[in-house]
Parts: C-alpha cells; sequence; structure tokens
C-alpha cells in the first residue's frame, strides 16, 4: 500500500465559488497531473462532502496511491476530515499535504490570472513536501476520571454539578472562603427580577453536598503538570485560623472581634463593614468563619486585648485556632475548567466622573449591595452615611450613566461587556419601585438588549417613568458644599449640551480580566484574545476549548457575558470535560517535535521557549560522556515549532515540518515564472 514509489494523487476544490470564482480549477487540475510523481489529478465543487471524500478514497484503493494532496481551504478547517478519510483506506493519515488555495489565495486576490498562477505554486510546492512526509502514529493515553474546577461562581459551580451528576470525581477550587462569586453580590437579576440568592444558593448548597464534590473554598492552585487525561495539581489550602469541623457558624466570635465593624466588606464592596473573623455573607457556603490574617491584631500584632483574643474567649466551640498552617494537597485529574471570572473596572480610572473624591458616585455592583435585602442598609436606598454606618439619606434623583470601562479606546476597553445596559435598566426599575417619586435619568451611547426577553424589559422601564437621554457625560462634580451632584453631558439627539443636577450617581461599570490573569495564564498555558481574556481554541466551533487539550473555559474569564451564556458556557465546558473522561482515553498529537540526541548542545534554550512545557534537559551518555540532551514529554507537545526556531544546532524539529521537508517548498515558490 505504500511503496517507495510516489503515487500522488490532487484533488483541487471549488469551494463554491470561494476559490472557482477566482482561481481556474480546471487550470490548476491540468497543471498538477503533470507535475512528478502525480497519478491522478481531480477537480470538484466541495471536496469535503461525502462525494468529495469517496472520491479520494476510491482513488487510494483503485490507483494505489501513497501521497494525497488537497488544494482547499486552511487546513484548520478540515486537515481532520481528509486525514479520517485517509485513515478510513489504510493509508497513513499523515501522508496528506493541504494546500491553502482560499484563504491564501483567491480571497485575497482579483486578478485571475495571477491568483490562478499563485494556486498553481502553492499546488507544486505542496508537491515538493508531501514526497518528503513520514508515517506518524498517534498515541492514546490513560484519561484520569476526575476533572478540576477551577472558581467558583455560577460557572464553575454548574460545571461541577453537570460533571459530578455524571458520576465522576469532581475539585472545584474556590480563592475566596465562599462559593457564590459576583452572582451572589446581585440583589435582582434581569429581565425576570428573579431573586439572585434565591436562585444561586440551592446550587451552592448542592455543590458543598455532592458526594462526588470536593469542595475546596479558600485555596488556590499553586502549580499544574502533566497532560491530556493526567494532570497533576498542586492546591494551598489556606489557614482560615478557624477548626473547620468544629465551627458551627453561630457568628459569636465575630460579635466579639475587637475589630467589629471596623473593616470595609469586600463582599459588600466596600459600603458596608465587617469584623476581623468573619463570614462573607449571610447565605455563605461553607458556613464556617474565616480570619483576615491581614487584619487581624493577634496575627498582625500578636496581641489582642489585654486579656487575649476576644473571638477565641467567646468561641463556646473551641474553633479558633490561630496556630493553624497552610496545607498543599496533591490532586490527579483528566480535565481541567478554568472559571476564574472577572473584575469589575476600577471607576477611579475614570477621573472625570469624580468616583474618588464623591461618595454620592457609586458603581453599579456597589448599588447592587446597597438596594440588596442582605446589604448594609437592609434594602434602603439611602446614600451619605457616615463610616458608622449612620445619617444619610433618600436621592431624590438619580443618575444612571452607560458604559464605564467598555467601549473605550482611550482605557483600552474596545469590546462592549454586554451585561451594562440590561443590569443599569434594572436597577432604575429598582429605585422606582423603592422610591416611587424619584427622578431617573439614564444617559446612554445607545442600548443594546440583545437577549431573551432584554428589549421587552427595556420598553418596560420606559414606560414606568424613567428617562432616557442619549449622551456621554464629560463631567461629574460637586455643586457647593451641599450633596448635589452636577453632571455635564451632551444631549447628542438634539445636539444641545446640559447640566443634570443628582443627588446620587450610578456608574454602569464594565468587566475586566481579573487581575491575576497572568499567574492563571502562566499557571496553565493559556492564551489571551486582544481584549485581555482568554482565548477559545476557536471562536465559532471551539468556544469552550483552549489551545491546551483537556483545558477549558467557562463564564467570563473568558469575555464578558451575562448569568444565561455563562450557564450555557458552563454547561457546554462539562461536556466537553466529560468527553474525555467518559471515554477513557485520549489521543496524543502525533506531529510533536523530535530531538536529535547527537547534535543536541544541551544549552536549554528549547526549554525556556516552550510554552507547553513540553521540554527537559535529561542526562545521557554520549561516548562515554555524561551530557545534558533535551527530551521531548510527547503528549505535553503541541508541534508548535517554537523550540526549532531556538535551537542554535537545529537539533530539534517538528515532525512533518522538518527542514529538510519545508526548504523544497520554498525552492518552488521561490522560482518566479515570466
Amino acid at each position: 500500500m505504500e511503496s517507495t514509489r510516489p503515487k500522488i494523487g490532487v484533488y483541487i476544490c471549488h469551494c463554491g465559488i470561494n476559490i472557482a470564482g477566482v482561481v481556474d480549477v480546471e487550470a490548476v487540475t491540468e497543471y498538477a497531473s503533470k507535475l512528478p510523481g502525480v497519478v491522478v489529478s481531480r477537480n470538484y465543487s466541495y471536496m469535503c462532502s461525502d462525494p468529495g471524500q469517496t472520491l479520494i478514497k476510491d482513488d487510494i484503493r483503485e490507483k494505489g496511491l501513497n501521497r494525497v494532496i488537497v488544494a482547499s481551504c486552511s487546513p484548520r478547517m478540515h486537515e481532520p476530515t481528509f486525514r479520517k478519510a485517509l485513515a478510513e483506506t489504510g493509508l497513513n493519515p499523515y501522508y496528506l499535504e493541504m494546500a491553502n488555495i482560499r484563504e491564501q489565495c483567491s480571497w485575497v486576490h482579483e486578478d485571475k490570472a495571477k491568483a490562478t498562477e499563485k494556486a498553481e505554486k502553492l499546488v507544486e510546492a505542496a508537491v515538493a513536501k508531501v514526497l518528503l512526509l513520514e508515517a506518524l502514529e498517534e498515541k492514546e493515553v490513560d484519561v484520569t476520571p476526575a476533572c478540576l474546577v477551577i472558581g467558583g461562581g455560577i460557572a464553575g459551580i454548574q460545571a461541577a454539578l453537570d460533571i459530578a451528576e455524571a458520576g465522576f470525581k469532581v475539585y472545584l477550587v474556590e480563592k475566596t472562603p465562599s462559593v457564590g462569586g459576583h452572582m451572589a453580590q446581585l440583589d435582582k437579576t434581569f429581565p425576570t427580577l428573579d431573586c439572585s440568592a434565591c436562585i444561586l444558593t440551592p446550587k451552592m448548597v448542592d455543590v458543598a453536598n455532592h458526594p462526588n464534590i470536593e469542595l475546596m473554598t479558600y485555596s488556590q492552585v499553586e502549580s499544574v503538570e502533566g497532560y491530556v487525561g493526567n494532570f497533576k495539581a498542586t492546591v494551598r489550602k489556606k489557614a482560615r485560623y478557624v477548626d473547620f469541623d468544629k465551627c458551627t457558624g453561630c457568628g459569636i466570635c465575630a460579635e466579639n472581634c475587637r475589630l467589629l465593624n471596623r473593616i470595609p466588606s469586600e463582599f459588600d464592596e466596600g459600603i458596608g463593614m465587617r469584623s476581623a473573623i468573619y463570614l462573607p455573607f449571610p447565605q455563605a457556603v461553607p458556613a464556617k468563619y474565616t480570619i483576615d490574617p491581614e487584619r487581624c491584631l493577634q496575627l498582625t500584632k500578636g496581641k489582642c486585648g489585654k486579656e487575649g483574643p476576644a473571638c477565641k474567649a467567646s468561641c463556646q466551640a473551641d474553633a479558633v485556632n490561630f496556630d493553624q498552617k497552610d496545607e498543599l494537597l496533591e490532586i490527579d485529574v483528566g480535565t481541567i475548567i478554568v472559571a476564574t471570572g472577572y473584575d469589575v473596572f476600577d471607576a477611579k480610572r475614570k477621573h472625570e466622573y469624580g468616583y474618588a473624591e464623591n461618595p454620592n458616585v457609586m458603581t453599579g455592583l456597589e448599588f447592587e449591595r446597597l438596594v440588596s435585602a442582605s446589604g448594609p442598609t437592609g434594602g434602603k436606598i439611602i446614600v451619605g452615611r457616615d463610616k458608622k454606618g449612620e445619617g444619610g439619606f433618600e436621592p431624590k434623583k438619580i443618575a444612571f450613566i452607560h458604559c464605564v470601562g467598555s467601549r473605550d479606546k482611550s482605557l483600552g476597553n474596545e469590546y462592549c461587556s454586554r451585561v451594562c445596559c440590561m443590569y443599569l435598566a434594572k436597577q432604575a426599575h429598582l429605585i422606582k419601585d423603592k422610591l416611587p417619586d424619584a427622578e431617573v435619568t439614564v444617559f446612554y451611547m445607545d442600548v443594546r438588549a440583545f437577549g431573551k426577553g432584554f428589549e421587552e424589559f427595556y420598553d418596560r422601564v420606559r414606560r414606568e417613568g424613567i428617562r432616557y437621554i442619549r449622551g456621554n457625560p464629560s463631567e461629574i462634580y460637586k455643586k457647593g458644599d451641599d450633596h448635589a451632584l452636577i453632571v455635564k453631558v451632551e444631549d447628542t439627539l438634539l445636539g444641545t449640551p446640559m447640566e443634570y443636577e443628582a443627588d446620587l450617581v450610578v456608574l454602569g461599570v464594565g468587566l475586566e480580566p481579573r487581575q491575576d490573569v497572568r499567574e492563571i495564564i502562566d499557571l496553565f498555558k493559556l492564551s489571551q484574545s486582544t481584549d485581555g481574556f482568554f482565548l477559545e481554541a476557536h471562536p465559532k466551533l471551539r468556544p469552550v476549548d483552549t489551545a491546551s487539550d483537556g483545558i477549558f473555559l467557562a463564564g467570563c474569564c473568558q469575555g464578558p457575558k451575562d448569568i444565561p451564556d455563562t450557564v450555557a458556557q458552563a454547561k457546554g465546558a462539562a461536556s466537553s470535560a466529560l468527553t474525555l473522561i467518559a471515554r477513557g482515553k485520549v489521543k496524543v498529537e502525533a506531529q510533536v517535535s523530535a530531538v536529535n540526541a547527537d547534535e543536541c548542545r544541551g544549552c536549554g534554550l528549547c526549554v525556556e521557549v516552550c510554552p507547553f512545557g513540553a521540554i527537559e534537559l535529561v542526562e545521557t551518555n554520549r561516548q562515554g560522556n555524561i551530557v545534558n540532551v533535551a527530551s521531548v514529554n510527547e503528549a505535553l507537545c503541541k508541534g508548535c515549532g517554537s523550540c526549532a526556531s531556538a535551537c542554535l544546532s537545529g537539533a530539534i524539529q517538528p515532525k512533518s515540518f522538518k527542514d529538510e521537508q519545508i526548504l523544497p517548498q520554498i525552492a518552488v515558490l521561490g522560482v518566479r515564472t515570466e
């Protein structure tokens, strides 16, 4: 079947008019038929279709082809399709070479004659390379039947539950003391106005109680080694200084803390206060207290009061333990789901809005905590309180501002955060519901109500008497000594400048990549898209996959999205992870780098540049001398070629892309025909 004499089949695809509309396919077919080693040259309207693949398979069987060239679209699109067709006939699938005459030819040219000439050269270059291709064999590795989910927001919770319900082990690691993420901070969800805590809390409890889920809150992944099917992760379980098993969640310790209600609460976005020993929020899961090591007097100063720590003395369960240490745990998993979420835009970066100077200018997430029944004011819209939470007033005139930190080139955030338009509409409705006589004005660039029921909700809000003015405010400043604020803005529909007086301004801040995004990228070998969020393998066809096999994305770490889309993507990531786990085995890439040990000088440059950590230096005996030589872990290698470009001696080369295979292609393309 695979004789030494080359028998090449060349197949030119019309791709409808994508190729045939610019390239003379018949001329390319005729040109290919005269190239050395080519025994058959054909063209077909859609080579990727079943009839097109059958054409190739029949020729392999009947004409004894041992090499195949398909001139069509990008290999990224259909190379697996044609490899499978070759494998079905018994021909090694890596005897396939594709010539991209769509993206690299027909789509970028208008002159038919020149495009046809270029297509002919691309096919000829493919012929020059295909003669030198080698048979490669794919390998299979076992898959550990467990999944690591990083991030305990709604995305991580949903993914963990789906996998656990399928009967597999899940390790859910959350950085903070409780699962829930940003969704737990919300009062209501748009457009249905469901209570956020009411729909989220049952899932939080399910995650904590599920027999197949090991919930690891207040923990962080420190390192990850291995490859798809066989990852080994080290997780640091941070010391809570509270015995997890003894703590009953009664709260007496927090009530007796000497710093009672003197530390800004992260959950309440700083507008509420907590103690040094705290439960993040009433519905927290697990309902176990944690001591803040950066604020606790006993941990920072070694002393808390004359009689010792009041929290420890008051704890009837004897759960407080200041001698507790961090624990390092090693876990083995087959797949990983990254669901690390997002940060909200720091409104201080928009200096013109005076967020840092004016307490009555707040972000949308701060307003969520203000209006929430579990918030610091019990759901009453009271602003202007002092540090003790006293005083304050009900605002009568409220302004909302869209697109703060989104769609702003000056800040580097050109993308739309997708949730701001609707959460501001929801918040405007909540104000009207609680303060019917309040005057509410929304300043917007444009309203993007794209989801199911969104447009109807937007119309409802406007019918409630909320005024929408198209314009992007240029400045917010305080008026005199009272609490009034002036919003300077241009009504872009009327083309007139205006000043709007408000008691409260709510900034519709967008979503940004987390501040620790670089750590996560280095940990899991992920890539970033231009907006700074994690890059998926393909924006249309592989939206939850990453370039690292076995690692998937879920939720807002991949890009801004609302809760329904987050849950949908989490279920997609869980399904993808389950596919590998349930199969029990997974194939690893065959086109990996290979080292010529005799030529390797052991400099380690390839180790440094490898983005997947697939190369290491190992000791070997070379003519009686012990030397360091690069060694490739084929299960980790993705065949990217970074190592080959860095190698000073040419000792490491990716299979199917060796110098001796590429140089003949370059030689062909360098020949100009007049």
